[in-house]
C-alpha cells in the first residue's frame, strides 16, 4: 500500500544558510515518509536559494535536470583571499582595494564571459584518486587538479559599494562561483572572495510563490503543503517543453 501512496516529482527548496543540500534531503525523507529522494546540484552550507529535490520515480530526472543552467546572484568583497575562495575560509592574503570605478570592475567581468577554463578550488567535492579534494586540504595538501570547460551565458554587476561588489551569473553546471569570485579579484590585482551566494534558478525552475518550500516547512512536517507545491512528472514535462 505504502509504494502506491509514496510520492513522485519534483520539489524545489529555499534552503537556508549554515546547512548542507544533504541536512536538506534527509529532513524531506523524513516530512514524506520516503527514502527515495536525491537533490540535484549540490549547494555550499554558505548559499541559498533553490535547490532542486526528486522524489520517487523524479529521481530518475536527476541527471538531465541537474544538467541545465544556473543563474546565481551572490557578493564579492574584494582585498581579502581565502584558502577556500569564500567567506567560510582562512584569510590567507590582504591587500588594500583601489578605487575602482564601475566601468574597470565590469571590465574584469567581462573578461569571464563565454567558453573559459575554470580550475576548481581545493575546497570542492571532485575526487583524485578516490578521494575527494577538500579531504585533502584539511590535511594541508595541495594537488593538481584538471581545469573545467564552463561558460557564462551571461553577468551583471547589480552594485558597487567597495570592497563589495553585487553580481548576477548565468552558467553552465558544474561552475564553481567562488572560483569566479576570486579570478575576478585576481584580474583586478588586489584579490577576492565570495561573501555571499544565493541561487536564483535552475534550467526551467524558478523560485514561483506556492511552488517552493523552506527548510521549516520539511523540519515541521508539514506534508500536505509540501505535497502540494510539488511539480508532477507531467507538470516537469511540460515546463521543459517536452
Amino acid at each position: 500500500m505504502k509504494s502506491e501512496e509514496s510520492p513522485n516529482g519534483v520539489l524545489i527548496v529555499d534552503k537556508g544558510p549554515d546547512m548542507t543540500s544533504h541536512d536538506v534531503v534527509a529532513v524531506a525523507r523524513r516530512c514524506l515518509d520516503t527514502k527515495k529522494i536525491g537533490h540535484c546540484g549540490t549547494l555550499d552550507p554558505m548559499a541559498t536559494g533553490l535547490l532542486i529535490l526528486v522524489i520517487g520515480t523524479g529521481t530518475k530526472l536527476s541527471d538531465l535536470l541537474m544538467s541545465e543552467d544556473k543563474e546565481y546572484v551572490g557578493t564579492l568583497t574584494l582585498g581579502v583571499k581565502t584558502n577556500s575562495q569564500d567567506k567560510e575560509g582562512e584569510v590567507t592574503e590582504e591587500k588594500p582595494v583601489p578605487a575602482f570605478s564601475r566601468e574597470e570592475v565590469k571590465a574584469a567581468f567581462d573578461e569571464f564571459r563565454g567558453d573559459f577554463y575554470q580550475m576548481p578550488p581545493m575546497v570542492s567535492a571532485i575526487k583524485v584518486g578516490g578521494v575527494p579534494l577538500y579531504k585533502l586540504a584539511r590535511k594541508g595538501q595541495e594537488v593538481e587538479r584538471e581545469p573545467r570547460f564552463v561558460r557564462v551565458f551571461d553577468s551583471e554587476i547589480n552594485r558597487v559599494e567597495l570592497p563589495e561588489v553585487d553580481f548576477r551569473v548565468v552558467c553552465t553546471k558544474g561552475f564553481y562561483v567562488r572560483t569566479y569570485a576570486h579570478d575576478i579579484g585576481e584580474k583586478l590585482g588586489c584579490g577576492a572572495h565570495l561573501s555571499a551566494l544565493r541561487r536564483t534558478r535552475s534550467g526551467h525552475f524558478k523560485m514561483i510563490p506556492g511552488k517552493v518550500v523552506t527548510f521549516d516547512d520539511l523540519k515541521q512536517g508539514r506534508r500536505d503543503l509540501v505535497l502540494g507545491s510539488m511539480y508532477s512528472l507531467y507538470e516537469v514535462s511540460k515546463l521543459r517543453g517536452a
